[in-house]
């Protein structure tokens, strides 16, 4: 029964097909009726626009009701699973997250390749494009983008291409060190008076000119005062001591003109040609004579630039003496113009730098990147909280003030005590806050006058302010003595002092003839007032 079965399942189906197929070839078949409970959704009939023959119309529902009834027959001999109702599939719900985990490492991906394609950039633009050989400033105008040629290129900065390298090979020559010796007074370790001892300090000089006979270099005063003689090592290209011995500053500081390193020309003696103190500048000078020839042909005049045309920004290197431990270079950027800094009762501007300036660097060189000299370096800011802060003086306010220390006249300390000279006054310091609170000038305040002496003799009076002396600014008691020690007994020089008249200080010009100290007051402890 079950062949037979099948059979006749197979033939019926194959009949629906075949006529269902040629009704199709004949004409489009159309939906039948709205369903209605008499003709259901599920019971679906086609009927043909045109009339034909009833054989060719084949009823589904009866179809599937001979079906059902032949299937009853058989129901014994087939299992039957229960029917579950169909249930809604359910959506993943991890679906979601996994694509958001998706989109998460796409993104992830593609701003990895473009993080890492930005950096492959920048590093081959920094390696291969922006090469720190030479620092090069272009000098065309930005606007119409033509060269300037000619004497138009002076109001432009101009190009250099030299490196840190390059000038400080250039210039090396023209720079030196200076060692000074001081006396300084200390208490005895028994607690019976003092005892004097020997203090070297260390600083930095440039050579700026040089006559028939000596070297001129330019430094500050505060390297140079209050010593009893100063030395000068020169420097070879490569920064090393231009020397025909051995390099010792502190044995070669000695006075003896017998030293092995003296003659050596490890370091050469040089004497104060003139100095002034308000603007913390001073000249020595080193006689031709006593500098070896194989030195002399090794060092060069600086050549000096133009501190009125420096811009913020700028790149600068500083050359010195850091530390006593001979030439050493920095570099950094001007960080400020025209910076007023106050110190050591000195009030007046100066080039800012981060170029590191160490002690030892004082008198040093500050130089643009042609290689000029455009300041001299003076000080710097110490302190936990500040870093980077050095100060050179304007070489276009020194060079002026350099050109009438360099004519001066050379002097050497006056050793013999029947020569040495006395002025004969008591005075006392007007600091920079005393200045400021009284309104009155900086200097040396006259506190009364030796009777008799050659101060009063000359016309200095009690009240005075001494500005200068023998055309060397003064701001300090220890200044003023440090400049009668070059002058002996006799000599006629000319006193700036500002005087009060009527609420105002006016400066007067007076001319002392200098008094021997032997015939000074015995009281007297110092060349101004006469005995030590």
């Amino acid at each position: 029964m079950s062949d037979e079965y099948n059979n006749t399942n197979e033939e019926m189906e194959n009949g629906s097909l075949n006529e269902n197929q040629n009704e199709n070839k004949e004409t489009r078949q159309e939906p039948g009726e709205i369903p209605t409970p008499e003709n259901p959704c599920y019971a679906r009939s086609y009927k043909k626009e045109e009339a034909g023959s009833d054989d060719m119309k084949i009823e589904e529902p009866k179809m599937e009701e001979q079906k059902q009834e032949e299937k009853k027959e058989y129901q014994p001999y087939q299992f039957s699973a229960p029917n579950q109702p169909q249930q809604p599939k359910k959506k993943k719900q991890s679906s979601g997250l996994a694509k958001k985990l998706g989109m998460t490492a796409a993104v992830a991906a593609v701003f990895g390749l473009v993080a890492g394609g930005v950096f492959l950039g920048v590093n081959y633009v920094g390696n291969e494009v922006v090469r720190p050989e030479k620092v090069q400033i272009d000098n065309t105008p930005v606007t119409d983008g033509k060269t300037v040629e000619g004497a138009d290129a002076i109001n432009n900065i101009e190009t250099t291409g030299n490196t840190v390298a390059d000038v400080a090979k250039n210039v090396m020559p023209s720079i030196v060190a200076i060692t000074g010796i001081s006396i300084q007074e200390i208490p005895n370790y028994f607690g019976f008076g003092v005892q004097a001892q020997t203090v070297p300090s260390s600083g930095s000089g440039i050579i700026v000119g040089q006559n028939d006979e000596e070297l001129l270099i330019a430094t500050n005063n505060h390297v140079v005062a209050d010593t009893e003689s100063i030395t000068v090592c020169f420097t070879n290209q490569d920064g090393t001591a231009a020397s025909t011995g051995e390099n010792n500053l502190e044995d070669t500081a000695a006075t003896d003109e017998n030293s092995t390193d003296l003659e050596a020309g490890t370091a050469v003696e040089a004497q104060i040609k003139g100095t002034d103190a308000d603007n913390d500048l001073a000249v020595i000078a080193v006689k031709i004579a006593d500098i070896p020839a194989d030195v002399l042909s090794q060092i060069k005049v600086a050549t000096i630039g133009s501190s009125d045309d420096m811009i913020i920004g700028e790149q600068v290197v500083a050359i010195g003496n850091a530390l006593g431990y001979g030439q050493s270079v920095t570099s950094g950027y001007v960080s400020a113009l025209n910076k007023r800094v106050s110190s050591d009762n000195i009030d007046s501007t100066f080039i800012q730098t981060d170029a590191a300036i160490n002690p030892g660097n004082s008198g040093g060189a500050l130089l643009n990147m042609k290689g000029e000299l455009v300041g001299i370096n003076s000080s710097k800011i110490a302190s936990n909280e500040v870093e980077g802060m050095g100060f050179a003086i304007p070489i276009s306010r020194a060079e002026p003030i350099l050109d009438n220390l360099m004519s001066k006249k050379t002097r050497s300390k006056v050793e013999d005590e029947n020569k040495a000279a006395y002025l004969g006054i008591t005075c006392k310091n007007v600091t920079a806050e005393a200045s400021q609170m009284y309104n009155m000038p900086t200097g040396v305040f006259v506190d009364s006058v030796v009777e008799d002496g050659p101060a009063e003799e000359a016309g200095i009076q009690a009240g005075d302010i001494i500005r200068k002396i023998d055309g060397t600014s003064i701001s300090t008691n220890e200044g003023l003595i440090e400049q009668l020690q070059y002058y002996e007994a006799g000599e006629e020089i000319d006193f700036v002092v500002s005087r009060a008249n009527g609420g105002e200080y006016k400066e007067e010009t007076i001319t002392v003839e200098l008094g021997a100290k032997k015939d000074a007051p015995s009281t007297s402890g110092n060349p101004i007032l006469g005995n030590r």
